[in-house]
């Protein structure tokens, strides 16, 4: 469902992730992060954030 809502707010859902990690996995909480960071920063900025800017 809020794949659908980003997608038709022009967000690329792809930028939307959940995971589950408890409290006493920390070495997969980093791991985790680490991962949908660099996914992100390999998107480049999100476009709907330009949109916005350039309204402004």
């Amino acid at each position: 469902m809020i794949k659908t809502v980003l997608e038709d707010s022009g967000i690329d859902p792809e930028r939307f992730a959940i995971d589950w990690v408890s409290s006493a996995e920390a070495p997969r909480f980093a791991e985790v992060v680490t991962a949908f960071t660099e996914k992100i920063r390999a998107m480049g900025p999100c476009e709907a954030d330009a949109r916005l800017q350039a309204a402004n």
